[in-house]
């Protein structure tokens, strides 16, 4: 059986966004203990714009890590189980799926934590290093306080992640549908 190249680029492309998880998640858990306040278990347990924060961990987990790391399975199964090897325009699809796949969930995910994290640890009482704002602050403030909003560029990111899956997906069905 031959090896796919592209079902290892996905796999390579899953151990990156794997290592950053971990390097993600040993910030959050060291800035826990010794720099971040408030604490990211406080932005968590209060909820509101720190489900942001929630959401964008939850959605990097699950789409920039395993996503990527399943999608390798359909590539073998088109290249190595099927014998048809990416080739032409089939192979600039699958470019186009790996990148804006990856780049899609980092920065929408990426975006998503920053602002709920911002937002929520804002919306906290001053007594535990919030400032007490109410959600109207935060929206002007935090989440509408970067050019363009962290809304925007989230959706523009999603939009990224689902035109890497689409053209994927476009690619899947020529090598597939090819003699």
């Amino acid at each position: 059986m031959q090896v796919s190249k592209w079902a290892s680029r996905f796999i390579g492309a899953a151990i990156i966004q794997g290592a950053i998880a971990t390097l993600i998640t040993l910030y959050i858990v060291i800035g826990q203990i010794f720099f971040l306040r408030p604490e990211p278990s406080r932005v968590i347990a209060f909820g509101s714009a720190g489900m942001w924060f929630t959401m964008g961990y939850v959605t990097y987990l699950i789409v920039g890590v395993m996503g990527v790391a399943v999608t390798a399975l359909f590539y073998h199964y088109i290249e190595s189980v099927l014998s048809k090897p990416y080739t032409g325009i089939a192979d600039k699809l699958a470019w186009a799926h790996l990148i804006l796949m990856n780049v899609g969930v980092l920065g929408a995910a990426g975006l998503m934590m920053l602002g709920g994290y911002l937002g929520g640890a804002a919306m906290l009482p001053p007594e535990v290093g919030g400032r007490g704002w109410n959600p109207g602050q935060v929206h002007t403030n935090i989440f509408y306080g970067i050019p363009l909003g962290y809304p925007l560029w989230i959706t523009i990111f999603i939009v990224l992640l689902a035109l890497g899956v689409v053209l994927g997906g476009l690619g899947y069905i020529i090598r597939w549908r090819s003699k």
